[in-house]
């Protein structure tokens, strides 16, 4: 299965906004392993801004390693993170 850095690293050199098959090609040339190009075929027919973009509609977990009951209790956090320099103000 393709990984969200995988997806990302084959993409580096892509300038965006970029359709679906621009994405595809770009990975293709790249080398992208099939699991990957298989992930960016699956894609929706839309331009996307950047590389998140496209690994976020590939279905690509940014952060894998967080299982669901995890991302559970993120959701119910209702503690609101604001930077440090931004507390005083």
């Amino acid at each position: 299965m393709a990984s969200y850095s995988d997806v990302l690293e084959y993409l580096s050199a892509l300038d965006y906004p970029a359709g679906k098959d621009d994405v595809i090609r770009e990975a293709e040339r790249e080398g992208a392993p099939p699991d990957v190009l298989r992930a960016l075929r699956a894609l929706p027919p839309v331009d996307y801004a950047n590389g998140v973009e496209v690994a976020r509609s590939a279905g690509i977990e940014a952060a894998p390693e967080v299982d669901r009951s995890q991302r559970a209790a993120q959701a119910r956090d209702d503690h609101t993170r604001v930077a440090q320099h931004l507390r005083g103000i």
